[in-house]
């Protein structure tokens, strides 16, 4: 089993970039994920895991909003 995944994230200041995450046990990812901006915390992101059959790959993360 994989114990990492690629995921693309959509929306939001980091649209198009792809995260390397940790897969569980049952090879699930995090079901969210903070992108840190330039200014550190201060500028994070949240992204939330959801799945994406229209474009044929099992997980995006989709931006949700500043963490602030």
């Amino acid at each position: 089993m994989t114990s990492t995944a690629q995921i693309p994230l959509v929306g939001g200041t980091a649209d198009g970039e792809t995260v390397t995450v940790e897969l569980d046990s049952n090879g699930r990812p995090p079901l969210t994920h903070h992108h840190v901006g330039p200014e550190g915390l201060a500028e994070a992101q949240i992204y939330e895991l959801e799945s994406d059959d229209r474009h044929d790959r099992p997980w995006i993360y989709n931006w949700r909003g500043p963490a602030v």
